[in-house]
């Protein structure tokens, strides 16, 4: 009963309303009456939500991120498009694949739907493909017993509770770079982790303040919504919008 229920729902009506009007109802009302204020309603919203829809279910979704645990890629109060074809496209509400186009990538941003609670969106780095192995010690990272290469990167102020800074690598997934936080007081769950078949494996970059698969475990191809390409505002409303994060590439 999300927002795309409602959306489906208020599209469905409106245009149920506009048809049986047009094919049923318009030719039997006489010449120079007003049309019902119902079905002028549906008459107008109708090719809107349409629109809406089709963007919102099979192009592009907004999603707006309310934690730090993406940092320093994504901050809080960043406002994102998903896109939701690159991996194929999929029925409003039921989340059904009915066109295969694409597969997630390691090292893709993925928002997804928490496994625990499918009513719930996380966005986290797909880090473990299908039969992957996943090892995460010592504030390091092995995929299937190969350590992912980092680099130092010097310090970042915020992402670490109980102290000023962080400290920030670039990390390597095959061709990727990408940023990734580690806090010197605090210590994210170590383990290792098999990705079972039709599942992903997901890390925050902001790897000693994150809720990812070390804790949730593994989330259902089924769960994924999308791939995050673009910021199109930064405001957390605790202070101005950050206009130069505005059009920045998730990477």
């Amino acid at each position: 009963m999300d927002f795309a229920f409602w959306l489906v729902a208020a599209t469905a009506v409106s245009g149920v309303i506009w048809g049986l009007d047009s094919v049923l109802f318009r030719a039997r009302r006489a010449e120079g009456a007003p049309q019902p204020i119902v079905v002028d309603y549906a008459r107008s919203f109708f090719p809107v939500l349409l629109i809406v829809l089709i963007i919102r279910s099979f192009l592009y979704e907004p999603f707006r991120i309310p934690s730090g645990s993406m940092m320093p890629t994504l901050l809080v109060g960043d406002f994102i498009f998903v896109n939701k074809f690159d991996y194929g496209l999929r029925l409003p509400v039921l989340n059904t694949k009915i066109v295969g186009i694409g597969e997630p990538q390691r090292g893709d941003v993925i928002v997804f739907r928490f496994p625990p609670d499918p009513s719930i969106n996380y966005i986290k780095r797909l880090i473990g493909l299908p039969g992957d192995t996943i090892r995460y010690r010592g504030k390091r990272l092995y995929v299937n017993d190969e350590p992912v290469p980092v680099s130092p990167s010097g310090t970042y102020f915020g992402g670490c509770p109980f102290q000023p800074d962080a400290m920030k690598y670039e990390e390597r997934l095959g061709d990727l770079r990408h940023a990734i936080l580690n806090c010197s007081r605090n210590q994210g769950r170590e383990g290792e982790f098999v990705v079972p078949a039709g599942h992903y494996f997901m890390m925050g970059d902001n790897r000693d303040n994150s809720e990812d698969g070390r804790y949730f475990g593994y989330v259902p191809e089924a769960n994924i919504v999308g791939r995050a390409v673009r910021i199109w505002m930064s405001w957390d409303f605790s202070r101005l919008p950050q206009w130069r994060r505005i059009g920045g590439r998730v990477e």
